[in-house]
This record gives structure tokens, sequence and C-alpha cells, in this order.
């Protein structure tokens, strides 16, 4: 991932914001801008997080509420409708778009959110992989784990290796791109284009809060999301039919509320496999987050966020 974060000139700023589940970011982004306000400048908060970006999960996303933006403009929420995936690289492209009209007027864009694939792509690029063709595709899904493994191990060794053996989702993948366009994924992915960290001034902040605070965050977060609405939010989805492989379908909280509203658990039950999925979903971030960035991107360990102390050189320019 990209390491361009000192201040420079010549250079537009992008903030990032980044945490697990439940650490403050967003409050901390709005504070941020509100900072900004104070001193003229217009601050932008721009969603970085692969849940908040469909318009069927509001309470199930944690989405903010206007009351929580403070008039502070936000972009990228609730944009996709659950029928249609966003992948890292749809996101990726609003998100430039959006980026570059906050720079034309001059302001500031805040991007602030957990998925760690969407800001790696926006930042450091993607790698320019050919459609995968049909046939490839229907081949290599139809494959079990374990004749997977085997023919990755014969078009990609190199793949093979690296990826974990249970990894379905990314040994498939790597099968798809070797046995559709010939070359190993890592060749692709050492050609990634798209990537803005060298035309922008980054001034990135990592939170990772005490776990024993993050955690007790968690479960009342899904306890909340309950309150709000979360239920609804299901019923509404399952009267879609959607396909239950799309990402809306599985995002926090969906499969257990949909096995309530089934009559397969009760709703306590529901409730705490859905702060337990929580729970766990934090910890992959907080782990992501404190080995995968550069290290010299700040990392907070605080959960009292000081947004003038974190962002003084953004402050200051």
């Amino acid at each position: 991932m990209s390491t361009v974060h000192s201040p420079d000139s010549a250079k537009l700023p992008l903030a990032l914001i980044a945490g697990p589940t439940a650490s403050g970011k967003s409050d901390l982004a709005v504070r941020l801008a509100l900072l900004l306000k104070a001193r003229g400048r217009e601050g932008v908060v721009i969603n970085a997080d692969s849940a908040q970006v469909y318009a069927d999960l509001s309470a199930l996303s944690a989405r903010p509420s206007v009351e929580e933006m403070q008039g502070i403009e936000h972009r990228l929420f609730g944009t996709w409708d659950g029928a249609h995936a966003c992948s890292a690289a749809d996101w990726a492209k609003a998100a430039r778009e959006v980026i570059g009209e906050v720079h034309a007027r001059g302001a500031v864009p805040i991007l602030v959110g957990g998925t760690g694939l969407y800001i790696r792509t926006l930042l450091d690029g993607i790698a320019p992989v050919p459609p995968i063709d049909a046939g490839v595709r229907l081949y290599a899904r139809g494959l079990t784990l374990e004749e997977a493994r085997a023919a990755l191990h014969r078009e990609d060794p190199e793949a093979a290796a690296r990826l974990n053996p249970n990894d379905t989702t990314r040994i498939v993948r790597a099968l798809e791109v070797a046995c559709s366009t010939g070359k190993p994924l890592a060749q692709w992915q050492a050609e990634k284009v798209g990537g803005i960290a060298q035309a922008v001034t980054l001034h990135p902040a990592i939170l990772l809060p005490p776990r024993e605070w993050l955690y007790p965050r968690c479960d009342l977060r899904f306890e909340r999301m309950l309150e709000l609405g979360a239920i609804d939010e299901v019923r509404a989805l399952l009267a879609r039919n959607l396909d239950p492989a799309l990402p809306v379908m599985r995002a926090i909280g969906v499969p257990e509320i949909t096995a309530y509203l089934r009559g397969e658990c009760s709703l306590e039950e529901a409730q705490e496999r859905g702060a337990q999925a929580t729970r766990n979903y934090a910890k992959r971030q907080y782990t992501w987050l404190r080995n995968q960035p550069p290290g010299e991107w700040p990392r907070i360990a605080l959960q009292d966020y000081n947004a003038e102390a974190i962002f003084v050189s953004l402050l200051r320019d």
C-alpha cells in the first residue's frame, strides 16, 4: 500500500481515517470536517465501507444519520442498490470521481472506512485483469475445493503455495485468471493501474483503540441496529428475492436476522450471533489495519480521539 503521506504543497490533500467497526471513525471524520470549517475550509466525508455503500443497509451498516452528519456533506453512503454488487474497482472509480469534484471546489476529501481492499485499490490501483472467459468461470466454480487446489498447483504453483489452502474464493479467482489469461495472477497484480497515491498528499490515521473497549461497543452496535429497524431491513431484502451470494445478502446481521425471521432461532440467539459476527469482523479489521498499511502511518491507540492533534499538518496547511 502507498506510503505517500508527508505534506507536499504541490499536491492536493486527502485525509484518511481507517478503523475497525465501532471504533468511532465516522465521528472523528465529522470532527475533522468541523475543524476545517472553523478555519474557513470545507471538508467532505467520503465513505470507504463496503456495507455502507448499499442503500438497503442503513441500520445494518450503522450508516451515519442526518443528525450525526452535523451538516457536513457525506458522499458514497447508500449509493448502490443491493441488487448490484459494488466491487472494489467500482467503488474506487466512484471515489476517484468524487475526490476530483471535491478538490475542484477547493475542499478537502475525508475518506473514512474499514474496508482495506477499497482503500488499497483507490490508492495503489488495481490489476488490469481482462474479463474472465465464461467457460473458464463455469469450469473453475464447478470444482470442489480439493480439485481447485490441484488445478491451481498445475496452472499457477506460486499462487497455490501462497494462498490459504481453505480460501476457496481466492483459490478459484487465481485459477480463473491463470486459465483465462494465460498469465498468473501475481503478474497482473504487478501491473496495477488507476491508483491516486502519487497525485495527493495523504494525511492518514489508523484507529486501533483498546480491544477491551472496542468489543463491548460491537455488542452495543448490533443491539442498536435492532432498535433502529434492522429486522425490517432484512425483511425487505428477503421480499426482493435477491441472489443469496450478493454482498448485501451476506452483510453482517443479514444471515442472522434471516434465521430469526424463518423461525430457525430466537431473536436473542440472532442478536448474540450478530454481535459475535461483528466482533469477529472487527478483530479481522484490527489485524489487517495493524499489519498491512505502511509502518509510518500513525496508529492511534486511544479511544478518545483528538482530531486537532492527529491532523495537525492538514489543519496547518
